[in-house]
């Protein structure tokens, strides 16, 4: 098909199928036009041959071909292809997201940058015109309020001024192209610091929102959405499979419900599962990001109100890390805050393509339909063949893998998206596949089944049912997608896997002009100059060493020349010393003790007084 329909080709005939659904009052997408082109081709059904090239007559018929199933508006297979192309086309995984948004962001600061580094002020005005553009960036970078709101600017400016006073813009312009940018990002984060700690303070910051409180709110909100949607699928996908499989063991049911296109409802529910799978993995992961920032934002909190706490004047190594850090926990929580938006946005643009089942099979037909037909959930037909397993022993050449035996078991990468191999071509079923059974690994790709049988039938011969497999998906393009069978179809790889390279769904094969060349001397040089092949040349030098062995070195001294010699002496140059002594010396007189006796009188009228001296004598002390 590729060397038959060329580029050039395949654009006129997407350009004319465009422009007759325009006519019909239906505006498609090119990338849509395209992906339908190439499946009707694809088709067998259309009877387009491959291996000719295409007449007039066989364009035209093309063309009413993918005008009128891209008109069908009742055909849940276009639907789903539509489902895709609007996945494959808005989807983006977080990296994605936020690097877009980063650059977004970018975009819209560049001018106020540029004149903000380009500037080069010479009078006060112009100074101060420089110190408000700062001021404008920091409120745009931090995206906390509009630069229209004048309590927002008064609290910036009155932040920007503690850590960069506007006589400092003299040294900011100083500054080359690069360092400007690098300190314009450190204002405007350490302003958002102090904001967002200020507001936590009760000191302004009312045009900030609660960005925490509005995530821990929505977030569990969008995820009881999108779990509820992806219940109401499974149910769906459980009705339509019982149906299928009744339609399949009774000729009586197949002609009853043959136009119902029950295949094709069931296609288009799976898909709308898968997608909604991952949305729902994307909505858990943000939840958990969003738990740790809320730890470490109250953790950096409570940090930064214990060293401020009530003083007038604090040192700057120690808070401005905590600012800065504040800000980027924020802008975390900003970045979560997009995540979970554009989340939102995708599941209910999704859920608007489902809306062709209610109206294919409203509640009560489906009920009636479902009269005496066993509805079997996934989980309950994984459950009835969980005691049986596949015995290597039958298979000499096939190799099975089984959770005992096999490293990361839960991690392999399953072909179709899990469901059972054998089912898809055979039935027309996505049936789930139960890995306990046996994982059958053929040509380096793992197949799981829904049952004993089905894994031995598709065991003795797997190419075969591979190419079933195939074939049933070029009746059914939306399979490509759901199946992940983008390595039988490379011209027909969706967007999301050809989106550095083109813009569409259709990824023409890559060729271009390489050479490659190799160095003549990989390694260092390791040249030996004294390496000599000659053998007579070793001889020489062999004869000269040889000779030297009999050669003497001679030296004597006269009476005039043995005291011509150089001769040095060293000496200690004089230094200032001195000494000084101290003696500490005491000495101790012996304390008086002196009694007198008979000072109170007696009965004699003359008193007689007696004096003791008692003292010790100068020697003894």
């Amino acid at each position: 098909m590729a060397g038959q329909l060329s580029e050039r080709v395949i654009k006129g005939i997407v350009r004319e199928v465009g422009l007759a659904c325009a006519a019909r009052g239906q505006t498609l997408s090119e990338t849509l036009v395209a992906f339908m082109v190439r499946a009707v081709v694809l088709d067998p059904r259309n009877d387009f041959n491959m291996a000719q090239i295409l007449t007039e007559k066989d364009v035209q018929n093309l063309i009413q071909f993918c005008v009128t199933r891209l008109l069908d508006t009742t055909n849940p297979s276009l639907s789903t292809i539509k489902m895709q192309v609007y996945f494959d086309m808005n989807y983006a995984n977080r990296a994605e997201l936020l690097h877009e948004q980063q650059r977004v962001l970018e975009g819209k600061l560049a001018p106020v940058v540029r004149e903000i580094t380009d500037s080069c002020p010479r009078v006060q005005e112009e100074m101060e015109k420089v110190y408000q553009n700062i001021v404008s960036y920091v409120l745009l970078s931090s995206g906390l309020a509009s630069p229209t709101d004048t309590e927002a600017v008064r609290e910036v400016t009155a932040a920007l001024q503690s850590v960069f006073p506007q006589t400092e813009v003299t040294t900011f312009i100083s500054l080359n192209k690069k360092d400007k940018e690098e300190q314009l990002k450190n204002l405007a984060m350490l302003v958002t610091g102090i904001r967002l700690y200020n507001k936590e303070c009760g000191k302004g910051g009312s045009s900030i929102d609660d960005l925490p409180a509005i995530l821990n709110e929505a977030i569990p909100s969008a995820t009881q959405a999108v779990d509820e949607g992806l219940n109401a699928c499974h149910m769906l996908a459980h009705k339509y499979t019982a149906l299928v499989e009744s339609m399949q063991e009774d000729p009586h049911r197949y002609m009853q419900l043959s136009s119902f296109k029950l295949r094709e409802a069931l296609f288009s529910v799976r898909q709308y599962e898968a997608f909604l799978c991952i949305l729902l993995s994307d909505a858990i992961t943000s939840a958990q990001e969003v738990e740790s920032l809320n730890v470490q934002f109250a953790a950096t909190m409570m940090q930064l109100k214990n060293i401020v706490q009530d003083k007038i004047s604090i040192d700057s190594q120690e808070v401005f890390p905590l600012f800065l850090e504040l800000s980027k926990i924020w802008t975390s929580f900003q970045d979560e805050m997009l995540l979970l938006s554009f989340l939102t946005n995708m599941s209910n643009n999704l859920q608007a393509f489902l809306e062709i089942q209610s109206q294919l099979f409203p509640e009560e037909v489906l009920t009636s339909l479902l009269k005496g037909v066993t509805v079997k959930s996934d989980e309950e037909r994984i459950r009835e063949t969980m005691g049986t397993r596949v015995t290597v022993s039958d298979f000499k050449n096939q190799e099975w893998l089984f959770p005992e035996t096999t490293d990361n078991f839960d991690q392999l990468l399953i072909q179709y998206r899990s469901f059972c191999a054998h089912s898809i071509g055979v039935k027309g079923l996505t049936l789930p596949g139960n890995p306990a059974i046996g994982i059958l690994k053929h040509k380096g790709r793992c197949y799981v089944f829904s049952s004993k049988e089905a894994a031995y039938t598709f065991a003795r011969d797997p190419d075969k049912f591979i190419q079933l497999n195939v074939e049933k998906a070029k009746e059914y393009a939306e399979l490509i997608q759901l199946l992940e069978l983008h390595h039988q179809f490379e011209y027909l790889v969706p967007r999301a896997q050809a989106r550095s390279a083109d813009k569409s769904l259709m990824k023409p094969t890559a060729k271009c002009d390489s050479s490659t060349q190799t160095d003549t001397h990989i390694l260092p040089p390791t040249i030996l100059r004294s390496y000599e092949w000659n053998e007579w040349e070793l001889r020489r030098k062999a004869i000269k060493l040889a000779n030297l062995r009999r050669k003497l070195t001679h030296a004597m001294q006269t009476d005039l020349s043995h005291m011509k010699r150089e001769n040095c002496t060293q000496v200690y140059l004089p230094k200032d010393a001195s000494t000084q002594t101290k003696r500490d010396n005491s000495s101790n007189v012996p304390k008086p003790q002196i009694f007198l006796k008979g000072l109170r009188g007696g009965s004699s009228p003359t008193t007689h007084m007696v004096k003791v001296d008692l003292t010790r004598a100068v020697d003894e002390t």
